[in-house]
């Protein structure tokens, strides 16, 4: 197990170097935060001037909140599609992963982390204070929130990887994967509250999307961090994203002894 973590810390800090070398796409995705940023925030306060009064509880302050801290987790999180692991079984390198001494999911999961922290470092943070700067966001409601905060967007960037990484290996069994992934990319982003939030919704539709883990992804933390969520709130929520990670993790466990044994590579 020490090696195991030793190698898991090495992976992370791997990942972190590799995506810190990308200095001009990081500045590139810091300007589009920023721009889709305003642009959010325009759109969801003019609704909200529109409607005369607050929708679902959401006045001026807390939906200028919602958008900064969500342009804040959205890359850290990665609502983006990812294809690193189709890519590899498709030519057949997830071989070389499985011969590795460490379970593929882990190493992965260990990168996907280092790049986590990196991009809310590099992009999340410099999009809150601009923000913060320019529209104005809310804070967890007491201080010791802030933990739990933090902890539930690790949760959120858990439940992240494991959903994105069991898309991936659905092509062990299909020809071509990007249906699938660009699927699932549309259906996140809108079931998360990434467009608006998940407060926002028909009673009926919010059925639907807590009965997925999306809310759990961007939300949920979002909720802790903009103050939106009381510290009663907190445990609950927690433990659901919890539960969110557990499930995603093992179908990517499951997914990946299955597509072991389906996996054949030929050629020399």
């Amino acid at each position: 197990m020490r090696r195991t973590a030793k190698t898991t810390w090495i992976l992370a800090r791997a990942g972190f170097r590799r995506y810190s070398t990308y200095r001009l796409a990081t500045l590139a995705g810091l300007t589009t935060n920023t721009v889709f940023g305003l642009i959010r925030a325009s759109i969801l306060l003019a609704a909200l001037a529109s409607a005369g009064t607050s929708i679902a509880g959401y006045d001026a302050g807390e939906i200028s909140s919602f958008v900064w801290w969500s342009q804040g987790l959205i890359a850290s999180v990665n609502l983006f599609q990812w294809s690193e692991v189709a890519t590899r079984v498709r030519s057949g390198d997830i071989a070389v992963d499985f011969a590795r001494p460490i379970d593929p999911q882990v190493a992965y999961l260990a990168t996907d982390l280092g790049r986590a922290v990196l991009q809310f470092l590099a992009r999340g943070v410099p999009s809150i204070l601009i923000g913060a700067v320019t529209f104005g966001i809310a804070l967890p409601q007491s201080p010791w929130l802030w933990p739990l905060a933090l902890l539930s967007t690790l949760l959120a960037v858990l439940i992240s990887f494991g959903c994105r990484y069991a898309v991936n290996l659905t092509s062990f069994w299909l020809v071509e994967s990007r249906g699938p992934q660009l699927a699932y990319v549309v259906v996140s982003g809108f079931l998360c509250g990434l467009y608006v939030p998940v407060h926002w919704f028909p009673d009926w539709l919010q059925l639907i999307a807590h009965a997925t883990p999306f809310p759990s992804m961007l939300q949920t933390p979002i909720d802790l961090l903009s103050g939106r969520a009381s510290p009663a709130d907190a445990l609950p929520l927690l433990l659901t994203q919890l539960l969110w990670a557990t499930a995603a993790l093992a179908l990517g466990q499951v997914m990946t002894r299955l597509g072991r044994r389906r996996l054949e590579v030929q050629g020399g």
